[in-house]
């Protein structure tokens, strides 16, 4: 009796917090025209991912890189509004 695909849903963490890591660093440098919602909906979403990739020591690489890129994106809009307002 085959026991079914090896594939699962959680193989997908790493390749979309890449994607919306990517995204969201994206959006972060153009934070002054589109706003700040975006970079921090995507990139925390991204760092979620992430996380729960490399929890699950699945497509670390990508994970790491996803992490990296969510966790800019949602610190530089954050700063920036910082900086701005002293």
């Amino acid at each position: 009796m085959s026991t079914g695909s090896a594939d699962s849903p959680a193989t997908l963490y790493g390749p979309a917090s890449l994607v919306l890591g990517t995204v969201a660093l994206i959006a972060a440098v153009f934070a002054g025209f589109l706003g700040i919602a975006i970079p921090l909906l995507f990139g925390s979403l991204a760092v979620t991912f992430a996380l729960l990739g490399l929890v699950r020591k699945l497509n670390r690489g990508q994970c790491a890189i996803g992490l990296a890129t969510g966790s800019l994106s949602v610190l530089y809009p954050i700063f920036l509004t910082a900086a701005l307002s002293v």
